[in-house]
């Protein structure tokens, strides 16, 4: 968390803050994003709304790779995304 704390994730179309409280809020696309999340070590586990659409939980292994962090699907096993600290 002190990593993202007061910082923004973003990539093309992508903007989301994680708080430490556990809540997601951005924009993706032109859609309103909001979610939940928790760390259950080592995953990142979170649940999220893009726009009408609710993506479903997920948990996902987060990795820093320069001055992004790569979240990577299913355990670290499926599709990743990586996105900028801003």
């Amino acid at each position: 968390m002190s990593l993202i704390e007061g910082r923004s994730l973003t990539r093309l179309g992508i903007r989301l803050n994680v708080s430490g409280d556990g809540q997601i809020i951005g924009r993706a696309f032109g859609k309103d994003v909001t979610g939940e999340w928790t760390w259950k070590a080592p995953y990142f586990c979170r649940s999220m709304q893009w726009g009408d659409e609710p993506l479903p939980y997920n948990c996902q292994t987060v990795n820093l790779i320069g001055s992004s962090l790569r979240f990577q699907s299913d355990q670290g096993t499926g599709d990743y995304a990586d996105l900028r600290l801003d």
